[in-house]
């Protein structure tokens, strides 16, 4: 089937988006500590309306056709070219979006496209709509205590009991656990093969028995993340995503899905250089050489980004998987948030330690404090380059010591 123009599909992206949002202008944006943190810091009542605000755009977004618009139409998705989503993106621009939080973006960049590419027509219907829609919420259960970089090497246990898997492990940094209904998990279903081989990928629901929830609390004040005990949970089998043994695929492909929403533009994550020039103004600070130039510096790192995450997204294959070239998006996010930060301090002084009552200068700690946080989320840093030096400049991969069984690995 022909895609429409992108021009003609522009204007009316923008008719629909008028009919649903306010302009952008009429929203005015101010530096309070909400719009600087990285992650969230919000009580739950407060958290809890911010998502109902999101789902509404969200629904909005699916009903009017304009939710996954890169995913195969048999998928579930519009099945355009990645030109559209761009001119999406510039389009909403323009307009007051709700402020979107972790669990939205991972809920329907993340969870919806896995199950959406490994999950079975059954599943697609019952869940990747509703992930999409965000009828339903989802968290990633990837992470665990002693496997982070290292994803491969984690060690939740599932056990086929029947049609029916029992899952033993722990997670951890689990962004909107306790908000979520469903729970994308990795768990080990073979020890004894190569590690990446024995995993396979689970649909959780987050109020089954032996579920259990615990915040942690974050040195910026938020509890945003969360760890997530699971003990003798019962999974039927038809929540399970892809074969046996397919989970390394199924993970590979939604962490390329988080680097790029990680890295991209389209939700606000910490300040911004019009933040920080906004305070370099209000400081009368901006007729110093050396803060016009470190100004410059960082105005050109964020064009850099954002002109990167245009490429990245305008040569993406229509409906294809992110590759390797997603991790420059989101190691030039996380770079270019320190930078924000060290010069919004450099700015201030010691006057960041301390709330002084000066607008727009204290809420600066919220995104010190979460900014580090952001060189792990999604992949770290190192992790990052490790991709682009092996997959995208074939330079020789790193020594590789753990190619047993994982039953016979260290450890285990």
């Amino acid at each position: 089937m022909s895609q429409p123009d992108p021009d003609a599909w522009r204007r009316q992206v923008r008719q629909w988006l008028a009919t649903v949002l306010e302009p952008a202008s009429a929203s005015e944006s101010t530096a309070q500590a909400a719009d600087l943190a990285v992650f969230h810091n919000l009580p739950e009542d407060e958290e809890r309306l911010l998502l109902d605000r999101c789902r509404a755009y969200q629904r909005a977004r699916f009903d009017a056709g304009y939710q996954a618009l890169t995913l195969p139409e048999d998928k579930g998705g519009a099945g355009l070219s990645a030109a559209h989503v761009a001119v999406f993106a510039q389009e909403e621009s323009a307009f007051a979006v709700p402020p979107s939080t972790e669990l939205i973006s991972v809920t329907v960049r993340l969870v919806a496209m896995a199950v959406s590419l490994f999950g079975t027509d059954e599943q697609r219907r019952d869940h990747a709509r509703a992930f999409l829609r965000t009828d339903l919420l989802a968290c990633q259960l990837f992470s665990e205590p002693g496997a982070g970089s290292d994803l491969a090497a984690l060690r939740t246990r599932a056990r086929q009991d029947g049609d029916e898997w029992v899952i033993d492990g722990q997670k951890v940094w689990t962004s909107g656990a306790q908000f979520a209904d469903y729970g994308l998990l990795l768990a080990r279903t073979d020890p004894d093969v190569v590690k990446q081989a024995g995993i396979t990928a689970f649909l959780v629901p987050m109020d089954a028995p032996g579920v259990e929830v615990r915040p942690i609390r974050q040195m910026s004040g938020g509890a945003s993340f969360n760890e997530v005990f699971l003990s003798g949970v019962r999974v039927p089998d038809r929540l399970r995503i892809g074969r046996p043994g397919q989970g390394w695929e199924v993970a590979n492909a939604t962490l390329a899905f988080e680097r790029t929403a990680s890295g991209s533009g389209n939700r606000r994550k910490g300040g911004t250089f019009p933040d920080v020039l906004a305070l370099a103004r209000s400081l009368g600070r901006t007729a110093d050489p050396l803060v016009r130039q470190r100004l410059a510096d960082l105005y050109v790192r964020a064009a850099l980004r954002a002109a990167t995450v245009d490429r990245v997204a305008r040569t993406s294959a229509a409906g294809g998987r992110p590759g390797p070239e997603a991790s420059l998006t989101k190691l030039m996010a996380s770079e270019l948030l320190t930078r924000t930060g060290q010069v919004a301090a450099e700015l201030m002084g010691a006057r960041i330690s301390a709330d002084t009552g000066e607008p727009g200068t204290f809420a600066w700690t919220q995104h010190l404090l979460g900014a580090p946080g952001y060189r792990l989320a999604g992949g770290t840093d190192q992790i990052q380059r490790n991709l682009i030096g092996e997959r995208v400049l074939k330079l020789p991969p790193e020594p590789r010591v753990d190619r047993a069984p994982f039953s016979q690995l260290p450890g285990d």
